[in-house]
């Protein structure tokens, strides 16, 4: 997945519009589990939306094991039947925008596990991703330019280390909606991203040690700063 349609934040209600579409495009032409959708090309024009919106809808509805995008292939309905389907996206829909204390709080608990995760699993390859990450980080930091992108990236990157593809699939798609509020609400600020970089790499090394304990620890100190402040927004 490129990180240009990772980091792009999207508008809730046109992917609500979106996957309903989606929905009635699957009753409608009684696609049953196993059959093609139309080609993304196909389904932007016919929608009338951007392609990164629809990709975007469709990484959701491949998360709720409604779709499945198989390279070189197509994007295909899922065996679990079209009652199932329409119940899941019946759902989907009723879901509201999710604020921004549901986000720490769900990304925290993520982290929490990935971390711990990481530690165990990661490779050299990893270890170089989260480096890489974490030097961009610093940089801009250092710079005092906006690091909220890179932030996330160095997060992005422990995650995909987990090797949990379920908890990255998660960290996924609440990423757009976290950079959006950390903007809004100017949550890099107040010397946050200064004391970052020494609790980033601190992290860095607890996964690099493999020291699955202690890169938990890490983790739970570095969002003890972030939780409070979230919970003290009026």
């Amino acid at each position: 997945m490129r990180l240009a349609t990772i980091l792009k934040t999207e508008d809730f209600d046109i992917q609500k519009k979106i996957i309903s579409e989606i929905r009635d495009i699957i009753n409608y032409k009684n696609l049953e589990p196993g059959d093609r959708l139309p080609s993304e090309r196909m389904l932007a024009e016919k929608l009338e939306v951007s392609r990164g919106s629809l990709r975007v809808a469709i990484q959701k509805l491949e998360f709720y094991g409604v779709l499945e995008s198989i390279p070189q292939s197509g994007t295909f309905v899922t065996n679990i039947g079209v009652t199932a389907i329409n119940g899941i996206i019946k759902n989907l829909l009723r879901l509201e925008d999710p604020d921004f204390k549901s986000l720490v709080e769900t990304r925290i608990l993520l982290e929490l596990k990935t971390a711990s995760l990481a530690a165990l699993r990661r490779t050299d390859e990893d270890l170089e991703e989260m480096s890489v990450a974490l030097q961009a980080y610093k940089t801009k930091v250092l710079k005092n330019e906006n690091a909220v992108q890179e932030d996330l990236l160095f997060h992005l990157a422990i995650a995909k280390a987990s090797r949990n593809s379920s908890m990255n699939s998660l960290m996924l798609m609440i990423t757009p909606g976290i950079i959006t509020n950390f903007e809004r609400y100017h949550v890099c600020d107040d010397g946050l991203s200064l004391r970052g970089i020494n609790e980033h790499q601190e992290i860095f090394e607890a996964i690099k040690s493999q020291n699955s304990k202690l890169a938990r620890e890490k983790m739970k100190r570095h969002f003890k700063v972030l939780y409070q402040y979230c919970y003290n927004l009026k």
